[in-house]
């Protein structure tokens, strides 16, 4: 179990929370105290997910939110804002998903969608959160976490659409990160001081979640995804003058994929 305190009184935004990696990331981040706001186009699995926040001894709430269209997005943020004020200060940007197809027969529609949630949609859900979180209180860091994949960095048959938009999504993070590392604010005291949110990226590889399941890896050689949900948590919960900018999490044992 994660230290309760170790969230406290903050509030976290975690996408794709109806199942997989989203799910296990909400149950992880309110363990350690934060209140989690579970973001899906799922209902039914975000309800169930906010059961195990509950049954974990956490606190959390549902929130409908579609990561490719625009007017969700800005809503949520608004929506949570409102709500919890300056409390509201991590973003976990968790969803994804995956649609094979080879050069030869892949699909247009499938393509941008795979490209609308994986890259599109969580830079702009970003840019909707670092422009609220710039005012925070001196002395205050919010935290945004993009759960990336060991395929922004490989490449294999079968997967241009899922691979090439985690390529996108990871030279995005980086362009993000360095602009608020430069990106300096000056206290009432007159010293610049870092910009008060800070980008980290998780890079993992398979995870026995739902979207694996049509690639057809036993689940012992892929990791649980409370496993990444961890490396989240601890990202989040880092002294504020750290800063982890790329974090590799791969299974011990090395999994044969097909593609």
């Amino acid at each position: 179990m994660a230290d309760s305190r170790a969230l406290q009184g903050r509030v976290a935004l975690v996408t794709g929370g109806a199942s997989g990696l989203g799910r296990a990331t909400c149950v992880a981040l309110a363990e350690a105290g934060a209140h989690v706001a579970i973001a899906d186009i799922d209902p039914a699995g975000s309800e169930a997910t906010s059961k195990l926040v509950a049954d974990a001894g956490g606190s959390a709430e549902v929130v409908a939110l579609d990561v490719t269209d625009d007017a969700s997005r800005r809503a949520v943020v608004q929506q949570l804002f409102d709500a919890h004020g300056d409390a509201f200060d991590v973003l976990a940007n968790v969803a994804g998903i995956d649609r094979p197809g080879y050069i030869t027969d892949i699909d247009l529609a499938d393509y941008q969608r795979v490209q609308a949630v994986n890259c599109e949609g969580p830079v702009f859900l970003t840019s909707e959160f670092v422009k609220r979180v710039q005012h925070l209180p001196e002395g205050r860091t919010a935290d945004v976490v993009h759960i990336v994949s060991l395929s922004a960095i490989t490449s294999g048959s079968g997967a241009i659409a899922y691979n090439g938009s985690k390529a996108g999504f990871l030279n995005a993070t980086r362009c993000i990160q360095r602009e608020l590392r430069e990106k300096a604010v000056r206290g009432a005291d007159g010293v610049e001081r870092p910009f008060p949110c800070r980008v980290q990226a998780v890079i993992p590889a398979a995870m026995d979640t739902p979207m694996m399941e049509q690639w057809g890896i036993p689940a012992h050689l892929m990791m649980p995804p409370s496993a990444v949900a961890e490396m989240v948590r601890h990202l989040v919960t880092l002294h504020p003058a750290a800063f982890v900018p790329e974090m590799q999490i791969v299974p011990r044992l090395e999994p044969n994929f097909p593609r």
